[in-house]
């Protein structure tokens, strides 16, 4: 397992077009098994997700979003295809699905980055459209 520093940007856009937009930097660890890079790394008080550990699972044509504490949560990202799932917090839990347009991934010099753009649903409804961009670079 190795040490990274992790960039998390996400975007959402509403009905109306307002934007928002929040940003982490925090460190977290990586390692490779069968083709498939697993990161991990601890929300903060900026995510609002204080108290959860963030798990991203990187196959070459898909990513798999796991959050677990005082948030849970799981939910593919595979362009095309809708992931139904549940967001569940101290105070109750969400219907969430998530609608992927689009997934981009390149890896160079010891970087490592990750775009997903969706749509968002809670409880049947849409939202807003996400994007979740997430680099990864080696420590040092």
């Amino acid at each position: 397992m190795r040490k990274v520093i992790v960039t998390v940007v996400g975007t959402q856009t509403d009905a109306a077009g307002e934007e928002s937009r929040i940003e982490l930097v925090t460190v977290g660890s990586r390692h490779e098994k069968d083709g498939v890079s697993y990161v991990t790394y601890r929300e903060s008080e900026i995510s609002g997700l204080e108290g959860t550990t963030t798990l991203l699972k990187l196959y070459p044509d898909r990513m798999t979003l796991v959050r677990m504490g005082a948030v849970e949560q799981k939910q593919e990202f595979v362009p095309g295809l809708r992931s139904d799932g549940a967001y569940i917090t101290p105070y109750g839990s969400l219907k969430m699905a998530v609608v992927t347009r689009s997934l981009e991934r390149a890896a160079a010099g010891g970087k490592d980055a990750v775009m997903a753009g969706y749509d968002l649903e809670i409880n049947g409804r849409w939202q807003s459209y996400n994007t979740l961009s997430v680099e990864i670079r080696e420590e040092g």
